[in-house]
């Protein structure tokens, strides 16, 4: 007899040797404290760590690679086997079936790596779910009844996949006809699975591959579209029904499912990593290395790469005992002229990030963005399939290009960039998915380039309701300067001549990388008494300028913003506190992108209103006095006014400019609060 045969034949009393005898670094015995426990939690699976079993025993750690059904079946008779002997007797008689569960194996394959040698054999992949269908039952044990006698015969499934037939005849009457009794057999839960690679091991210009699971009884619905997974099970073939049929397609019988750490667990940090992170981050010019990190090939920008920075690093996500969900993501919208770099910018913090995802606004949909409801061809089963922001989860979605999308699909991003979720209700699946990602948005100004008399609302061709939602605004201007144009040119060309960075960035790429995985996996900063104060000085100050000047300089929303803005600049350093130089710094930032995109250039002041309404206070005023004026013209008349004939006299009593009162008369017919009666006169609507 081989060693191999001897194996199988005493493949169950080695597991439960293992299960009995298997101690932990801390000397107790693990899986035997495991199975009291799942006394207590009802539960019906054990799941094993593939590394103590290769440790404890390695042949079988071998045989259960090599041929997983039958050493799997094995292990979970095992289990019942030591259930019954040594840790609840009444338990065991109790459960019809344990399983036994496997995770952490030594190799994990590459979806597009799985070949034909893997089948039949017991494989680990990593990926994200994409579809998930509703949950179905498998007949495991059928009854049928004879036809002639009423008698009934149970026969039990060979294995999973295999389909049950019914007996050719009675034992009793010898009849050959029979009947499925549903409510006399068993069933187990089923659910179909698809897992698409990662976006990061995605090779250039080439299609995300995916692979279909099966998931029975505990392992469905462990997992909703968007999760990232490891999934362990085995490898089958099933034959494809197109063709000649000589063709099968590989589908895994799933044996475990453990949800990822949320995206930081694809970068691997040594101990040496580790080092030089502690030891950057005690530099006292941590945050200014890394601003000029970020994207060295770029010229300039500087406020526009701490935004950025700040962006990458994020605040901390808060929720309230109420269940309320404070966002700790920064959102950053860049509008700039053409050539300004913008593109560059996103796909460089793409790259950087450490979940980060690119896509164009020309060539998104709602659905792209957030989530489908697909269905299957084959089946008729309606699944759901998680888009671009749900994917990005934990992680940076850059969309460029955002001004270029369709204005019923761009409405999709609303949800996300505050409530930071997907609600789908379509096809009788509702559903809501998590998509906790900062946004980096890029838009090219309306008619090609910035209008300087012009406001940012104006100049961006995005609904107030989106611009109200971004953290942080920056305008990308492209103006002749000759030094700096000197510079940005001799700058371009050193790197074209050498095909490499100018001078090189203070921090590596891939270390900074390291650094931001580190950083979100490990520190979640408070705010101090004196960040606290300086913010709250700053708020009140430039709301209490608001009240002499009659705008609003600033809102709730900007608060929020300072805060997510503080907490980044103490992760920059890996601090627990955010201090008053933080608050500070974040300060200075929000001021400057608030004097480029709310000043209200007749008041000299800062408005929020402009960004909030798309009007200045001094703006919506002017209408005001002008709606006045022809609501009671007409009233007085009975019909519409002369355009011409209301811009002189408004500009007689109130002092506005004719050409001015004729601008707004032209953008109330735009919004529908006036209309054209008939060429040149106009009312109320």
């Amino acid at each position: 007899m081989s060693s191999l045969e001897l194996l199988e034949a005493d493949i169950r009393e080695r597991f439960a040797d293992f299960l009995k005898s298997f101690k932990n670094s801390a000397g107790e015995y693990y899986y035997k404290n495991m199975l009291s426990q799942m006394v207590v939690t009802g539960q019906k699976h054990l799941v094993i760590n593939f590394e103590d079993l290769l440790e404890y025993d390695p042949q079988l750690a071998e045989q259960l690679i090599e041929k997983p059904t039958k050493v799997i079946e094995a292990a979970s008779a095992a289990i019942r086997d030591v259930m019954m002997s040594s840790i609840n007797i009444t338990y065991a008689r109790k459960v019809k079936r344990f399983i036994a569960r496997f995770k952490k194996l030594p190799e994990v394959i590459p979806i597009r790596k799985i070949r034909s040698e893997h089948i039949g054999k017991l494989i680990m992949i990593e990926g994200i779910l994409t579809r998930v269908s509703s949950i179905k039952q498998q007949i495991v044990k059928a009854a049928y009844r004879c036809e002639r006698c009423s008698e009934i015969t149970y026969v039990e499934a060979v294995s999973l996949n295999e389909k049950i037939s019914p007996p050719e005849k009675c034992q009793h009457c010898g009849g050959r006809v029979f009947k499925l009794i549903p409510e006399e057999s068993e069933f187990i839960d089923w659910q179909r699975l698809t897992i698409q690679e990662r976006p990061e091991e995605l090779p250039p210009a080439q299609l995300p591959r995916s692979i279909e699971a099966i998931a029975r009884e505990d392992l469905v619905d462990v997992a909703k579209p968007g999760d990232r997974i490891i999934v362990v099970g085995i490898l089958k073939a099933v034959r494809e029904h197109t063709g000649m049929g000589t063709t099968f397609r590989p589908e895994i019988e799933v044996n475990n499912i453990e949800l990822s750490e949320k995206g930081l667990e694809e970068i691997e940090i040594t101990p040496e990593d580790e080092e030089k992170i502690k030891t950057l981050a005690k530099d006292p010019m941590i945050h200014e290395k890394i601003i000029q990190s970020i994207a060295p090939s770029i010229y300039g920008y500087r406020e526009v790469k701490e935004g950025i920075a700040y962006l990458l690093f994020g605040g901390v996500q808060k929720t309230l005992p109420d269940g309320v969900r404070i966002r700790g993501d920064i959102n950053i919208l860049l509008v700039g002229d053409p050539g300004t770099a913008k593109s560059q910018l996103l796909q460089y913090v793409a790259r950087i990030a450490p979940r980060g995802i690119y896509t164009s606004g020309k060539g998104s949909t709602a659905a792209g963005l957030t989530a489908a409801v697909v269905k299957d061809r084959s089946t008729g089963d309606w699944y759901l399939e998680a888009g671009a922001l749900v994917l990005a989860d934990g992680g940076i979605a850059c969309v460029d290009e955002i001004d270029k999308m369709r204005n019923e699909d761009r409405v999709a991003m609303h949800e996300v960039m505050e409530q930071q979720t997907v609600s789908i209700a379509k096809a009788g699946i509702v559903a809501t998915l998590n998509a906790r990602t900062s946004i980096l948005a890029s838009a090219n100004p309306t008619l090609g380039r910035f209008v300087e008399q012009k406001s940012i609302v104006e100049n961006v061709n995005l609904p107030i309701t989106i611009l109200s939602r971004f953290d942080l605004i920056f305008p990308l201007k492209d103006e002749p300067d000759e030094e700096r144009d000197t510079k940005m040119s001799d700058h371009i060309l050193r790197l074209h001549q050498t095909r490499g960075y100018v001078s090189p960035p203070p921090i590596e790429p891939e270390l900074l990388r390291k650094y931001i995985a580190y950083m979100r996996k490990n520190v979640k900063p408070r705010l101090s008494d004196e960040a606290m104060e300086k913010i709250k000085e700053y708020y009140v100050e430039m709301r209490r300028h608001g009240k002499s000047g009659g705008s609003i300089p600033i809102t709730p929303r900007q608060l929020e913003a300072l805060v997510r803005m503080t907490e980044a600049r103490a992760k920059m350093a890996l601090r627990d506190v955010a201090t008053k130089d933080d608050a500070e710094a974040a300060i200075r930032l929000m001021n400057y992108v608030l004097e480029k995109t709310a000043y209200d250039i007749e008041t000299e002041k800062i408005d929020i209103d402009v960004l909030l309404t798309g009007k200045t206070r001094s703006q919506r005023e002017k209408m005001n006095i002008i709606m006045d004026y022809i609501r009671s013209k007409v009233k007085e008349i009975g019909g519409p006014i002369k355009r011409e004939f209301a811009a002189e006299e408004i500009e007689k009593i109130h002092g506005i400019e004719k050409n001015t009162v004729l601008e707004i008369i032209e953008k109330l017919l735009k919004e529908g609060i006036l209309f054209e009666a008939r060429p040149g006169y106009v009312m109320p609507t």
